[in-house]
């Protein structure tokens, strides 16, 4: 992985390389390496069998060529699916992957952090059934929820496990103080090391508070060269952004 500089972060790419492939397929995944990301976060949830497959939406007609609930296909009914570009057109070779085909195809390549979405009861168990025979990987993995609860239970049954908690942007009523005091809670509930916070809600003072707890902090949606210049003023570690090249480019004039 990346060694670290004082203007090192790492590039988190947001369900792969979507600016020239459709989201959570292998093909964005390849030219997230491609690209130079150092990390693919993806999507993951459990089709009607259990299986966990890499896909963000409930809905297949989201970004697919099926409809309904993807919880209502089984993983061998999921196969028809072909995946959708942003004008709604099927891309042929992009179709909705497993967990387990993504750490066989890209493992030892890139880091991974991994979004249980839930709400399955058994999705933490699926899932870290699938991590435990990519034991050699787990330094480069992080799974990562908005549910303290799921994170807690994959945390139970898989100790050696890495967790990072999600946090939604602030509501309006919302001022930094509440969202920190939510974040810093449920992330010493949940053993996370690290919390993902949007940058609106970032400070260096909150920043400099959750590491004296032994929390780091980490951000999301940083496209654009302004948002990359505030997180190394805020020393920020690793960024997650859907603009791979940009974060590239940036981090290498810094260097």
């Amino acid at each position: 992985m990346l060694k670290e500089t004082p203007m090192t972060f790492e590039i988190v790419a947001h369900r792969g390389a979507t600016t020239d492939y459709p989201e959570n397929t292998l093909p964005a995944f390849q030219r997230a390496i491609e690209l130079g990301a150092d990390i693919i976060e993806m999507d993951v949830r459990l089709t009607k069998d259990h299986v966990p497959v890499i896909y963000h939406w409930f809905y297949l007609q989201e970004k697919t060529t099926l409809t309904g609930a993807i919880f209502n296909y089984t993983y061998r009914e999921l196969q028809a699916a072909t995946v959708l570009d942003h004008n709604n057109h099927p891309v042929s070779g992009c179709y909705i992957p497993t967990l387990y085909q993504v750490l066989n195809t890209f493992g030892g390549k890139i880091g991974f952090e991994i979004e249980i979405h839930g709400p399955e009861i058994n999705a933490p168990a699926m899932i870290g059934g699938v991590l435990s025979g990519f034991g050699n990987l787990w330094k480069d993995i992080t799974v990562t929820s908005y549910e303290p609860e799921l994170l807690m239970e994959i945390k139970r049954l898989y100790p050696g496990l890495t967790v990072d908690l999600l946090i939604h942007r602030s509501k309006s009523w919302m001022e930094r103080d509440v969202a920190e005091y939510i974040a810093l809670n449920k992330a010493q509930l949940t053993h996370a090391r690290a919390v993902h916070m949007h940058l609106s809600q970032l400070s260096s003072e909150i920043i400099a508070h959750f590491r004296h707890h032994g929390i780091d902090v980490y951000t999301w949606e940083i496209n654009d060269e302004e948002s990359l210049c505030a997180c190394v003023e805020l020393g920020i570690k690793r960024i997650a952004t859907d603009d791979i090249r940009t974060a590239v480019k940036f981090r290498e004039s810094q260097r």
